[in-house]
């Protein structure tokens, strides 16, 4: 059953090292990262999944111990998954970004494991690796990876696309409030013509919570690349 989840944004400049001159403008990004993360952990899980948007290389699950690294970005850091044996196959990125969080907050608390998805996974097949995920423990709390449209201004990576503002707008809404329904019906094809990453990780969540009554609370949100970040809480 699900007891709690954080979702944050997952482009690796939010590692400082890897942003170098540019890192004090996440600073607000990594501070509500941590105060989502804090939510996880008093909820006392007994299993945290990291899910996050992944190439077909990085897609399914990730073992405890699995290892990440930032030196495709210039800079040698690697992180590792909670602990275990190491695993052949790294972590995709969002999940790398996903380990350093973890590490940055000192978790401590239950084994922690990770899925990479298809940004292309549809709505129904999400809902369902949802629900699958909720009934694999007792209690089970979710770091749900995934940045917001990528379209937002002239310079985003996807240049600027009108309808990325009311997408980013209706996804910090349904994260802030917890509406499964809304995140369940966010449009599979326009988020991928947004290029927003967290849709599919976005309605994992929604499935994995379908059977329980949590509140949520979005605690960022902003674009400062044309890329919406969002931060939420749910407990």
């Amino acid at each position: 059953m699900l007891v709690a989840a954080a979702v944050c944004p997952c482009p690796p400049l939010l590692v400082p090292e890897v942003a170098a001159g540019a890192a004090p403008e996440l600073d607000a990004t990594r501070a509500a990262c941590a105060d989502a993360l804090a939510v996880v952990a008093a909820a006392r899980p007994e299993l945290l999944l990291v899910v996050g948007p992944a190439s077909a290389d990085g897609r399914g699950p990730h073992r405890a111990g699995a290892r990440g690294s930032f030196r495709g970005f210039g800079v040698p850091l690697d992180v590792r998954l909670g602990t275990g044996e190491p695993q052949d196959r790294p972590l995709p990125s969002s999940l790398a970004v996903g380990a350093w969080l973890l590490d940055r907050v000192r978790w401590s608390g239950a084994p922690v494991e990770g899925l990479g998805v298809d940004e292309r996974l549809a709505p129904e097949r999400a809902l369902a690796v949802g629900r699958e995920i909720a009934a694999r423990a007792e209690r089970v709390a979710l770091l749900v990876m995934g940045d917001g449209s990528a379209c937002r201004t002239l310079k985003a990576p996807g240049y600027l696309d009108e309808r990325a503002t009311a997408f980013d707008a209706l996804a910090a809404r349904a994260l802030g409030d917890a509406d499964i329904a809304a995140l369940a019906a966010l449009d599979a094809r326009l988020g991928v013509e947004l290029k927003a990453a967290g849709r599919a990780p976005w309605q994992i969540l929604a499935g994995a919570a379908e059977d329980v009554s949590l509140t949520g609370s979005l605690l960022h949100d902003d674009a400062p690349y044309g890329v919406g970040y969002l931060v939420a809480a749910w407990s």
